[in-house]
């Protein structure tokens, strides 16, 4: 059976290519083509026919085709559907901004969370990506756009923790000297919760930014928008990022989604800032994005103000989240889904 060597590091290509009776200096040269977006072995040309046949006879590598891409007239912001080796399909949204271009990952092919405002969990989940999948929605991102990638955000269709080896195993690829060496201080998490995880991404120490998609700050509002907190618990979410905090020192961000009538009112922006200073988190709010299929409505212009002033006075560190990539579908999901339906 062929392995993805797509998805190897450094020192198991070398066990590898030892096993082959091949000089490990090779696995270096093998890495680099592949961080380099090689499509075939027969590109690597600083490597003998005879060990690329070796290569051929032992490994595979699956690059992704483009479906479709589509280009803001708006902002720049780039949103690509890749089709997969099995003929899946994922998105992936490339940003630009001063600080540098950002691109937004899937970690699966849908997702079994089913939160009732996102349009990546309708249909639920088909499968998880692996390592070199999520790695390659990274570099052919950027080898596409011809816009170098700085900074990476899994907040795409899928949640990572539910995915939990293959994520870590594209994090070390990712940020690898020898690959694309995309800094951990650099790469955000985004989990709608599932608490039974974060010890595991703690302990790993990876300098990288947790976000919470908490968006509501009480198990009645939580539950019925959220069916990962059902079984959990805002309190329990709320210790495990107490924990978090603690073992890495890194400041997590609460994302919340703004949605009219369920979780904008003053009760929830006062409780929402409890919960925020007692685990030293971050607040970005964020304007919900419209989904065709479900009835929820963004907060208005009104309500978003009056929510971040109650923030502010509570003296929570408060930002909105910019809307990029509006006229190209560029919320999570969207266009997978107007794909499906074609």
């Amino acid at each position: 059976m062929l392995k993805d060597i797509v998805s190897m590091l450094p020192q198991e290509l070398e066990e590898e290519l030892k096993r082959l009776g091949e000089p490990s200096f090779r696995a270096k040269q093998i890495f680099q083509w592949l961080s380099r977006g090689a499509r075939d072995f027969d590109e690597m040309s600083n490597i003998s026919k005879a060990l690329r046949d070796k290569l051929k006879g032992e490994f595979y590598m699956h690059r992704p085709k483009v479906l479709s891409k589509q280009v803001s007239a708006l902002d720049g912001t780039i949103k690509y559907l890749w089709e997969l080796r099995d003929g899946n399909a994922v998105e992936t949204v490339v940003m630009s901004y001063k600080h540098g271009n950002t691109v937004c990952i899937s970690s699966q092919v849908g997702c079994r969370q089913g939160c009732a405002f996102c349009a990546s969990t309708i249909g639920g989940l088909v499968r998880c990506l692996e390592p070199s999948e999520m790695l390659d929605e990274v570099l052919y991102s950027q080898l596409d756009s011809g816009k170098p990638i700085s900074n990476i955000v899994l907040m795409g269709i899928g949640e990572p923790l539910d995915n939990f080896d293959n994520v870590m195993r594209f994090l070390e690829l990712v940020n690898h000297p020898q690959g694309m060496n995309i800094g951990m201080r650099h790469i955000s998490l985004s989990t709608c919760g599932l608490t039974e995880r974060f010890d595991d991404l703690a302990r790993k120490d990876m300098q990288l930014t947790l976000s919470v998609s908490l968006h509501a700050p009480d198990d009645e509002t939580r539950s019925k928008i959220m069916p990962a907190n059902r079984g959990r618990g805002v309190e329990q979410l709320m210790d495990s990022c107490k924990r978090y905090y603690e073992k890495t020192g890194r400041r997590i961000s609460f994302e919340y989604a703004m949605i009219d009538g369920v979780n904008d009112s003053e009760y929830h922006a006062k409780l929402l800032a409890k919960r925020a200073k007692d685990v030293h988190a971050h607040v970005n709010l964020i304007p919900l994005n419209y989904v065709e299929e479900y009835k929820l409505k963004p907060s208005s212009p009104g309500h978003m103000k009056a929510f971040i002033k109650v923030l502010e006075d509570e003296g929570v560190n408060v930002t909105v989240r910019r809307r990029l990539g509006s006229d190209v579908d560029a919320s999570c999901g969207q266009l997978r889904r107007k794909m499906q339906k074609k």
